[in-house]
């Protein structure tokens, strides 16, 4: 399982890797809009950012279904596609008014957010799984046209009216449960502020956070804390406590795990480590916007976003606690926290960058820490096995430059890559061929005919066998390039 979802936060990174720009994009036209309702450029930025964030589960849909197949096909990304559609159709409101012959505003209020990256990634599992199993299926003469990969969305659409079917009944179960535990835990003051805002982390990997935030942030249950904050209504120190928590956690305490990450990330990945990093940190300090962090090791390392979550659940007891108060309309970020000086009803709201700078000291030693002892897979980190030789580690930037001149010599690349091929034992051997951010990651019918040293005279810094039929070679930096040729051998011959 541990390894699934580590194949599973693997396909996670191209979607991730979207997510920065579209939150910078949607901060800034926010910012502008608080500033100037009319401005054109704002609407222009905010509609570019709008265009990712509304359509995550898309994103997610697909990517996932490309990274989780065996060939990391584009059909396989289509059937992604399909499956979404299909269960994002089915559930909506209108279908589900249908289904059910009533008005669409008697559905139940969970078939509003079908479209969430919970259902992004299960499409995109279900794709990947119809792709491994019917993509090398021939069908009789009759049907043939529809053989192999052609057959796959057919697959992919099937069995997501299996699992519309089972959703239809599950969903709204969920949902509601979340809504009555919300509306139970808001007698608690401070320590239902805390709970409230672990659980609220704890669901974002399912979209069902929507259903606890209904409740705190909005009229369910006569809370409104978003509305009331800036409308300036209420008792001070006491409207907000539902908002201020999230400010020490996205504007200091994630930025600081991030730069935890990149500081505990192997040599010869931290360049793509810092990108990443660097990226969605600033997003999460400027915008509030916390997905590309939180998805680069929510998976990856589902331990440590449990303690990212009860620490977010501890910064807003404690900000409940001591009532200090600030709000946003979009996220915590610096923009919204900037904006929520100027509201009457904030309370002592500089006391929120105090504390965050001391989350940020707790974020960066505890998640450093963590990933250290227990050899956690956080970007930079991330493999199937973490067995590495000497010989990688002594390499590893050996292995970046030679990937950079690689990079600019596509007849190099190809002759690291034919190399490498023939040392596996070539067609008669390969099974399959896959890539991480580093190395190569290969299926092999029988161990005993790899040469190593064959594969090493590429120039690779390191080999790494990790079963009786699966190998890696670790290429650095450019290796999905390396890839690219080796597939593209096995097509031409």
């Amino acid at each position: 399982m541990m390894k699934y979802l580590q194949n599973l936060g693997r396909s996670l990174m191209l979607p991730v890797a979207v997510l920065p720009a579209a939150a910078i994009l949607m901060g800034i036209g926010n910012w502008i809009l608080n500033v100037n309702e009319g401005s054109v450029i704002a609407n222009y930025l905010t509609s570019g950012g709008d265009a990712i964030l509304s359509n995550l589960g898309i994103l997610f849909a697909v990517g996932v279904a490309i990274g989780m197949s065996k060939e990391q096909d584009g059909a396989a990304g289509l059937s992604g596609l399909v499956a979404f559609l299909v269960v994002t159709t089915v559930l909506s409101v209108s279908g589900v008014a249908g289904l059910q012959g009533v008005e669409e505003s008697q559905v139940n209020a969970a078939f509003e957010n079908t479209d969430n990256v919970f259902i992004g990634i299960l499409s995109g599992i279900v794709a990947s799984i119809m792709y491994n199993r019917f993509s090398h299926v021939k069908l009789p003469d009759a049907f043939a046209f529809f053989s192999g990969k052609r057959l796959v969305p057919i697959m992919s659409a099937a069995s997501m009216m299996v699992v519309s079917a089972v959703l239809f009944f599950v969903w709204p179960v969920v949902y509601n449960a979340l809504v009555s535990f919300g509306e139970a835990i808001v007698s608690l003051d401070a320590i239902g502020a805390g709970l409230y805002g672990f659980f609220n982390r704890l669901l974002i990997p399912t979209g069902l956070h929507h259903a606890l935030n209904n409740v705190f942030w909005f009229d369910v249950a006569g809370i409104s804390d978003i509305a009331n904050f800036w409308a300036s209504e209420g008792e001070k120190g006491i409207t907000g406590r539902y908002l201020a928590g999230f400010f020490p956690v996205m504007m200091f305490g994630l930025p600081a795990a991030a730069l935890a990450m990149y500081h505990t990330a192997k040599t010869n990945r931290k360049k793509q480590a810092a990108s990443l990093m660097m990226a969605a940190g600033f997003a999460s300090f400027f915008t509030g916007v916390t997905e590309p962090l939180e998805f680069s090791f929510m998976f990856l390392a589902p331990a440590l976003y449990v303690v990212h979550a009860a620490l977010t659940g501890l910064s807003l007891a404690i900000a409940a606690m001591f009532q200090w108060t600030a709000g946003f309309s979009f996220s915590a970020g610096l923009v919204d926290y900037t904006l929520s000086l100027s509201v009457p009803i904030a309370n002592q709201p500089l006391m929120l960058i105090v504390q965050g700078l001391v989350f940020a000291v707790i974020y960066y030693f505890l998640f450093r820490f963590l990933i250290v002892k227990f050899n956690l897979k956080t970007p930079g980190r991330e493999s199937d096995d973490d067995v590495q030789t000497e010989e990688t580690t002594e390499n590893g930037n050996q292995a970046e430059a030679t990937g950079a001149e690689d990079s600019g010599d596509k007849d190099e690349t190809a002759v690291m890559a034919e190399t490498i091929y023939e040392g596996l034992g070539g067609d008669e051997n390969v099974l399959t061929v896959d890539n991480c951010v580093s190395r190569l990651r290969l299926e092999v019918q029988d161990m005993d005919k790899v040469d190593q040293n064959k594969i090493k005279s590429a120039g690779v810094p390191g080999i790494n066998v990790v079963g009786k039929h699966n190998i890696q070679v670790v290429v650095g930096t450019q290796v999905q390039f390396v890839a690219d040729e080796i597939r593209k051998m096995r097509k031409e011959k």
